[in-house]
């Protein structure tokens, strides 16, 4: 009998997700292994000759990885298939975002619609009480409420994509990298005996995009999104059509590199995708100062009765800013930045912290520069910080 009762673990095959599984070992849990398959590159590739090996996940040799650990920790080890889930919610809304000229996170939509809903499905039908990932972040009950936190590995930290994880699931999830830094966590398994995946290299493509070639990907699953090609480039301050693209679900808001040549650096500032524009202009035409979130789920608190000055991030490795946040609806909030931001793009996804937890996280909806937020009526005014 173990000291602490079962645990499921998500394992990757890749040195964190081994780490947490011999972590737990150590500390006394039954380990049980769990390696999810989300998606077949056969069906999602098209056969478009992308082999395996340029992949980011789900490879013959992770899962091999993944059962190796399980096997000298002599824990238990199986694969799950959750394709079907998977490509449903994360990859037909991946798809969806960019014709809609969104810019999507599908690992916000993974953790909060799959990841943890399939493993807590699994652990019931294993009597595991617990389950844990390998995140960099860390869980607590705070006021009758569980509450994510900041991973003391700045550099590493995932509480960003963890904003919609539901607050029964967060209760039985465990996160023991969150304490730790990257170094120890590589110098941990090589201590445990894990060789073999000590040195393996962080994978930061998503899962499901081979060479990370997004445009690639959406080409081959729509085709009819090379009738696109042609559309036109509009320069924001000259109203002027300045070049063609190669279709508006290609272009992110804040890209750089577009192939037209104008005589100083132009930027995309937004997508039009009801008449297949792309709006070009300087990088100062990117600048935001209030953004809209829509699809909040709170966090620390249940909602915000006033208007709170909280620290604001707006992408995965953004140092994030100070804003002054209001809720609007049950599922909504409005933030107004204490200085503007560059390139909030809508689709992704805006997170705002009370020091290091997690106060509430929500889709970006819409921006307003700082001139038109000045104008409008319902503009909050920032303080002094």
């Amino acid at each position: 009998m173990s000291r602490h009762g079962r645990v499921l673990v998500a394992m990757s095959g890749g040195v964190d997700s081994s780490v947490t599984a011999g972590l737990l070992h150590e500390a006394g849990y039954e380990v049980v292994g769990v390696t999810m398959k989300t998606w077949d590159y056969e069906t999602s590739l098209g056969g478009s000759g992308v082999s395996r090996a340029t992949s980011g996940c789900c490879s013959l040799d992770d899962m091999n990885d993944a059962r190796a650990v399980a096997v000298r920790l002599g824990a238990s080890h199986t694969v799950v298939d959750i394709r079907a889930e998977f490509g449903d919610w994360v990859i037909d809304r991946f798809q969806t975002d960019y014709l809609a000229g969104r810019t999507p996170n599908p690992c916000v939509l993974c953790n909060t619609h799959i990841k943890w809903a399939a493993l807590l499905k699994r652990a019931d039908a294993l009597g595991c009480e617990h389950i844990a990932t390998g995140h960099y972040a860390n869980v607590r009950e705070h006021e009758g409420r569980w509450t994510v936190s900041r991973g003391l590995d700045a550099s590493k930290d995932q509480s960003y994509v963890l904003w919609g994880v539901a607050q029964a699931h967060l209760a039985r999830t465990l996160f023991p990298l969150g304490g730790l830094a990257k170094t120890e966590i590589r110098r941990m398994a090589a201590d445990m005996g894990m060789a073999h995946v000590a040195g393996k290299k962080d994978s930061y493509e998503i899962c499901f995009v081979p060479n990370d070639d997004y445009r690639g990907f959406l080409r081959r699953r729509v085709p009819a999104s090379a009738e696109l090609s042609g559309g036109p480039f509009v320069h924001s301050e000259m109203g002027e059509v300045v070049g063609r693209h190669e279709g508006y679900p290609f272009y992110t808001v804040g890209q750089r590199k577009l192939g037209i040549a104008l005589g100083e650096p132009v930027y995309v500032i937004r997508i039009e995708p009801e008449t297949n524009t792309v709006v070009v202009g300087p990088r100062s035409a990117l600048a935001s100062q209030t953004l809209t979130a829509r699809g909040v789920v709170w966090g620390k608190w249940d909602g915000l009765n006033a208007e709170a000055t909280l620290h604001g991030q707006i992408r995965h490795r953004d140092p994030g800013l100070a804003a002054l946040v209001r809720q609007t609806a049950p599922d909504a909030f409005e933030a107004v930045f204490e200085a503007p931001r560059d390139a909030i793009a809508p689709g992704q996804a805006a997170v705002v912290y009370d020091g290091d937890d997690v106060v509430a996280g929500g889709w970006i909806d819409r921006t307003r520069s700082p001139e038109v937020a000045a104008e409008a009526d319902d503009f909050i005014a920032l303080p002094t910080l």
